[in-house]
């Protein structure tokens, strides 16, 4: 196991930022929103970042917009004001934003292109989804689209459009199609990774801005990893 970099207020990795909203690249490890495991969350670290930054005084406003599994790296958005965080949870939960996701898998899916349509059903015990064909009870449907962007020597680097947002929607449904994410000991991968994360990285975000109304597009870097380096 190599030892994982977590982010601090030092090395935190901004990908936008102004007085309204605060754009970061999520590490492998990082915990966005406080849990049960008492770990410091990345929403805590932007919060230390800003009052450094700017010098503010007291208590810093920081809302959480959406999350991201912690074994999972990529784009996560913050909300400054409450104002911002309002019309920001709005355009997530209408769907008004575009994200789309790079994930390597070990074996190439069938298809180079394709639309899975799956009733997925959540088991809180375990923290899964198990992704179904046909509707069963208390199940949500889920629906991405994904296409192969480059055949490594061992993998194959897919890029993935979510049309729903469901747990664990785009690990259950690769899996699903016999596609595990690389690291993926959950969802049927092989072996896991050396810093225990997954092969999955929210790479883009495009969204209205909640205040200026400008379009903005954010792309994350992906980790520094030689397999992915080499996407």
């Amino acid at each position: 196991m190599i030892l994982k970099v977590l982010s601090t207020k030092e090395n935190l990795q901004i990908l936008y930022e102004d007085n309204h909203i605060v754009v970061v690249n999520k590490r492998v490890g990082d915990i966005v929103q406080g849990d049960k495991t008492g770990d410091k969350p990345l929403s805590d670290v932007v919060k230390e970042y800003i009052k450094d930054k700017y010098n503010k005084p007291g208590e810093v406003f920081l809302g959480v917009v959406h999350r991201l599994d912690r074994p999972t790296t990529g784009i996560v958005a913050f909300a400054r004001t409450s104002k911002a965080l309002t019309r920001m949870n709005e355009l997530f939960k209408n769907r008004e934003t575009q994200k789309t996701y790079w994930a390597l898998v070990k074996k190439r899916p069938e298809k180079d292109s394709d639309t899975l349509t799956h009733y997925l059903k959540r088991n809180e015990k375990t923290n899964t989804s198990k992704a179904h064909i046909k509707e069963v009870p208390e199940s949500k449907v889920a629906s991405l689209d994904y296409k192969i962007i480059k055949q490594l020597d061992n993998y194959t680097a897919l890029e993935i459009d979510l049309h729903t947002g469901r747990h664990h929607q785009i690990r259950a449904q690769l899996s699903a199609i016999g596609s595990p994410i690389k690291g993926d000991l959950k969802y049927g991968a092989e072996r896991s990774n050396p810093d225990g994360g997954i092969s999955l990285h929210a790479r883009k975000l495009v969204f209205t801005h909640p205040v200026s109304k400008v379009v903005i597009n954010i792309t994350a870097p992906v980790p520094d990893d030689s397999v992915w380096k080499s996407v």
